[in-house]
């Protein structure tokens, strides 16, 4: 059996830094910490957070007075902002540069009147986040058919955004329906989905045409991660997603010549490797790294967080 490792896979530039943030709170304050959400969408990432102490909450009202609160990747809405401060309490803000930037489009298109279409995932914790800038200007859509059912008319002043992880091809098909309706619509100045999420994407596509079966590393609820899992069962290939070696199956392998294998933006590197150590004992495999992209974008730590060690 062959395997097919893709390149780029894994770990994006706002996953690193989120992780490196909270990884240097844990030194710096111990591990009286808070996160609001999920820090990044993985299992083993929060699962090993949790066992260093760090506390994951949905509110803010879980959050001690004047205790650290670390905002997640996904990035949140002004009025979870507003209730931090109400608590006093430290907050640093982990959201990824390039959800931020989409909030940014959000707030500029809002103060200038514009309705806003915003392509997304009901619920996403990202979409969540986004939403709240401008809650009286934001209509979500996720497909052409919701687009269809819009309310606006040719005189509307009208914009979209995209949440920064969607499938390349299923946004497109969003977007060209909104721009035959609406070809007055307005568009972010630079595209919303995220350079990490095209690279992925684009590596699948360029090796599931030879994939007897896909494997998908990464959490059911990472939206960018079952995109890619997306692409494999488009093409007719069986692919899975998931967390790691443990969930790997003996009857997907029966009479399987060629695996593909990658990882979501929010999936650590041990979990793959895990998972080719595995096919490699188990059946043989030989591993064969395949780059179609380089990437070499970083972002720096909050300043935040700067601000509170220098306070120390």
């Amino acid at each position: 059996m062959k395997v097919l490792l893709a390149n780029p896979r894994g770990f994006c530039a706002g996953v690193n830094m989120a992780i490196e943030c909270l990884d240097e709170c844990l030194r710096t304050f111990g591990s009286e910490i808070y996160v609001y959400h999920e820090i990044v969408h993985n299992k083993y990432v929060v699962d090993r957070f949790t066992r260093q102490g760090v506390t994951f909450v949905d509110d803010v009202s879980e959050v001690p007075e004047g205790a650290i609160l670390l905002y997640s990747a996904h990035g949140v809405s002004p009025a979870v902002r507003s209730a931090a401060r109400e608590r006093d309490l430290r907050t640093i803000d982990a959201t990824c540069p390039l959800v931020t930037k989409v909030h940014i489009e959000a707030i500029k298109f809002a103060q200038a009147g514009y309705n806003i279409i915003l392509i997304g995932h009901e619920g996403h914790d990202e979409v969540i986040g986004t939403m709240g800038e401008a809650p009286e200007s934001i209509t979500l859509v996720e497909t052409p058919e919701d687009v269809d059912r819009l309310p606006f008319t040719c005189n509307d002043k009208l914009a979209y955004l995209t949440q920064t992880t969607l499938s390349v091809e299923e946004a497109g098909q969003v977007i060209q329906r909104l721009e035959q309706r609406y070809p007055h619509v307005d568009k972010p100045p630079k595209e919303d989905i995220c350079y990490a999420t095209t690279n992925r994407q684009h590596a699948v596509r360029q090796l599931v045409g030879q994939a007897d079966l896909l494997l998908v590393l990464g959490s059911q609820n990472s939206s960018n991660s079952r995109r890619l899992m997306e692409i494999g069962l488009a093409e007719g290939v069986p692919s899975h997603l998931i967390d790691g070696r443990k969930e790997l199956q003996d009857e997907w392998f029966e009479g399987t010549k060629t695996v593909v294998v990658t990882a979501g933006a929010s999936a650590p590197e041990v979990v793959v490797q895990e998972c080719l150590t595995h096919l490699e004992e188990a059946y043989g495999a030989t591993v064969e790294e395949v780059i179609s992209r380089e990437e070499h974008v970083t972002f720096a730590l909050p300043k935040e967080l700067r601000t509170l060690q220098s306070a120390q």
